[in-house]
């Protein structure tokens, strides 16, 4: 399973779901509401919540728009989001199991395709971004929220390992050049991008993925080893303390596809 990391997301993504519908994280912040802002939704729209996770960004798109197809690769993360969306009275939201690189859906089918905090998971980001193109209509909106690496490759390798450390169906995540080329490779007009930095409670964090405790050990080990700008990066505060936190930086990216 270790070399297959659609089959590794699928088992800890199904083994963890209930905890990522109740994570705060995920559940809540400005971020979320920025999403939101920055599509302007239309009451006519169909929108795709891709990797929907506890079905959070479906939900906050449905009051705005006519219907939302929250999907999902894992059966249990989708039924977790089920339970979920049926207690909050958003009836316009149906539910579809699908890889994000091979999606199920016909071309120039919506007029968003929204993906929150899931992209590291995904083994073929730029087949993903492809299928988010071909599945958009003619001026449909990529709206990709996701973890940003920073430019220095040093800083970025040891990001990336302490995110991986702690969950290792993480694939891996890419700096803003990078996210820039694969939506321009993939026919999509990047129209706005910026970051944005969350802060997390370290504990919560790493047992919302059921880390052990030489996990936790060495995650806390390891943060204070890396170079100054990876510290900078991640801004650890009372690091070894109960109330020890860290900040992850996410790229909020908004692209189009071009009018026909």
């Amino acid at each position: 399973m270790a070399d297959d990391p659609q089959a590794q997301s699928e088992e800890r993504f199904g083994r963890f779901a209930r905890e990522y519908v109740t994570s705060q994280s995920h559940a809540q912040g400005a971020d979320l509401a920025r999403l939101v802002a920055l599509a302007q939704p239309q009451a006519h729209w169909e929108v795709l919540d891709v990797a929907t996770g506890g079905g959070h960004t479906a939900l906050a798109f449905a009051p705005h728009v006519r219907h939302v197809v929250a999907s999902d690769l894992t059966a249990r993360m989708l039924q977790a989001a089920a339970d979920f969306i049926a207690t909050q009275n958003a009836p316009n939201i149906s539910l579809r199991q699908a890889m994000a690189d091979d999606l199920p859906f016909q071309s120039s089918n919506f007029d968003a395709v929204t993906c929150r905090i899931a992209a590291h998971h995904f083994p073929d980001v730029p087949a993903f971004l492809r299928e988010s193109a071909r599945v958009l209509k003619a001026g449909g909106l990529a709206l990709v929220q996701d973890h940003v690496l920073p430019d220095d490759a040093t800083a970025a390798t040891e990001v990336d390992g302490f995110e991986k450390l702690r969950d290792p169906s993480h694939h891996r995540a890419y700096n803003e050049a990078e996210w820039r080329a694969m939506f321009a490779v993939a026919g999509l007009v990047v129209e706005h991008a910026e970051i944005i930095v969350k802060r997390h409670a370290f504990r919560p964090w790493a047992e919302r993925q059921g880390c052990p405790p030489e996990t936790l050990a060495e995650l806390q080990a390891r943060l204070p080893r890396f170079s100054a700008v990876a510290r900078a990066w991640l801004d650890p505060q009372d690091w070894l303390a109960e109330n020890a936190s860290f900040v992850n930086r996410h790229i909020l990216i908004a692209a189009r596809k071009p009018a026909a």
